[in-house]
């Protein structure tokens, strides 16, 4: 059995969605961002990062969102969440995961995380000044021209989309006005509306009350 440590509001959703998404068994263990669990001596024993998603498996421990999202692809072939056979295809799957890893994500943190970055306290205040414009950036790229539909890829659900539905839960935060981006709205609707996704958040909302 798989374990994957996630906390709600976070990143590890999509690979939580994923492993439902697969049928793989699993359990996932909530942490108390709140009360700084994530921190604590017994999860830096698990992921030394001290952040989520993070994902055992009988073979050691993976994370970062990325390489969880294609390890599950690739263990569960039968779901079909990545095209396997077709390496480039892959390889644009693997794109479109690490700009949401590497820049959107980052992108977003400068909210909330200013501390990775600067010291001074005016330096934080730019950086939430900035969010509206550089996760909007990004979303408009996603938009116009990244998201194919219905789906990331076009016809087939692949890992993607719960990473994409996932960093879109965070646009209203970030000041963006989901409505401006009609085609990623129509695809958190979609998204929504699977039972996988159905599941997982009902779980996670209510391990968070």
């Amino acid at each position: 059995m798989y374990k994957l440590y996630y906390a709600p509001g976070t990143c590890a959703l999509a690979s939580h969605i994923a492993l439902e998404e697969a049928g793989a068994d699993y359990r996932a263990e909530r942490l108390d961002f709140k009360a700084n669990q994530q921190q604590s001596p017994d999860y830096l024993k698990i992921n030394p990062k001290g952040r989520v998603p993070a994902l055992v498996t009988d073979r050691g421990i993976l994370t970062e969102n990325p390489a969880i999202l294609a390890y599950i692809a690739q263990t569960f072939p039968k779901a079909k969440l990545a095209p396997l056979d077709d390496p480039f295809a892959f390889a644009q799957v693997q794109s479109f995961n690490s700009y949401l890893c590497a820049t959107v994500h980052v992108a977003h943190a400068h909210k909330g995380r200013g501390a990775r970055w600067a010291t001074e306290e005016s330096s934080f205040a730019d950086m939430r000044r900035m969010v509206p414009k550089s996760v909007g950036a990004c979303f408009a790229l996603i938009e116009n021209g990244m998201l194919k539909g219905p789906w990331v890829m076009g016809e087939q659900y692949t890992i993607c989309d719960p990473y994409l539905y996932t960093v879109s839960l965070w646009l209203e935060g970030d000041s963006i006005d989901v409505k401006t981006l009609p085609r990623v709205a129509d695809h958190m609707k979609r998204m929504s509306g699977r039972p996988a996704v159905q599941k997982v958040m009902g779980e996670q909302q209510a391990k968070a009350a």
